[in-house]
């Protein structure tokens, strides 16, 4: 029996994460078929069938926990020699994968770009717009900038500069605030917000803060924005009788086993320095 390699192995957890094919296909970037040639190239190897395939979706079967455990194990391993080999490289060259909000990547991160490209040509920056945090320990991204409250523990960041929620609304908007949907659920202007009367709160909203912004253009309701939003946007204007700043702080990081790599380190200082330039400029706080 042929030994399974890491690339059958990493479609089967693929699939264990995700709960069904299209799932993993998706999150691998891979059409469906592959990720069912996969599967059936490692259940051949194994010898024995791996999945419950029914109708809601690929189930591990009873029994098989182990076997996750230990395919999780070569992943960790795996990954570590990347970090490694990815550190031993001390030339500012080659690709770094930034990661951060539709938002930020709109307003704050694009004319960086141009100022790292000039200065190392050689880099390739890929900026990743997505509101969801992405798994750093899986190398989806280098480098994250993001607004939170803390990070977790196999990450390291510096505060750059600190992201200022306030009130936007058009002349005569109904008085509802619209929703914060999807993953803005979890940001400290959803958290205000849940503290406001259903009779206050709209079902009309978004996942994104430009949508959001273009809602409350249309006269939809009140937004909570991202000041460098609200105040780039014509015709909305803040509202501040109706709710205080929020400030949340805007980190850049990245994982631990990534900090040293010379083109991360260099990529991250210039993200920082770049952001805490820009703070005034979008009314933005400064930390500390």
């Amino acid at each position: 029996m042929h030994s399974p390699n890491w690339d059958t192995m990493r479609y089967v957890l693929a699939v264990i994460e995700a709960g069904s094919v299209s799932a993993a296909a998706r999150a691998l970037g891979v059409n469906h078929a592959t990720v069912l040639r996969k599967i059936a190239t490692f259940e051949e190897q194994y010898g024995a069938a791996l999945f419950d395939k029914g109708a809601n979706g690929y189930r591990i079967l009873p029994g098989k926990e182990k076997l996750v455990e230990a395919l999780s194990e070569v992943e960790n391993g795996v990954l570590a020699v990347q970090r490694l080999m990815e550190g031993a490289n001390p030339l500012l060259r080659g690709v770094v994968r930034i990661a951060s909000t539709d938002t930020i990547c709109q307003y704050l991160l694009p004319s960086v770009l141009g100022k790292l490209q000039t200065a190392s040509p050689e880099l390739e920056i890929e900026l990743l717009s997505n509101n969801s945090h992405l798994d750093f320990a899986r190398m989806e991204a280098d480098l994250f900038v993001r607004p939170a409250l803390s990070l977790p523990d196999d990450v390291i960041g510096e505060v750059a500069t600190h992201l200022v929620f306030r009130a936007y609304g058009i002349m005569d908007c109904p008085d509802k605030w619209l929703s914060l949907k999807g993953p803005l659920r979890k940001s400290a202007a959803a958290k205000w917000l849940g503290e406001k009367s259903s009779e206050e709160l709209s079902t009309t909203g978004s996942d994104s803060f430009l949508v959001l912004a273009q809602m409350a253009l249309s006269g939809l309701g009140i937004a909570v924005l991202p000041s460098f939003v609200g105040e780039e946007v014509t015709g909305l204007a803040q509202l501040p009788d109706r709710m205080p700043d929020i400030s949340v702080p805007i980190w850049v990081g990245s994982h631990r086993d990534l900090r040293d790599i010379p083109r991360i380190r260099a990529v991250r200082k210039s993200v920082i320095a770049h952001l805490h330039l820009q703070g005034d400029h979008w009314g933005v706080e400064m930390p500390g």
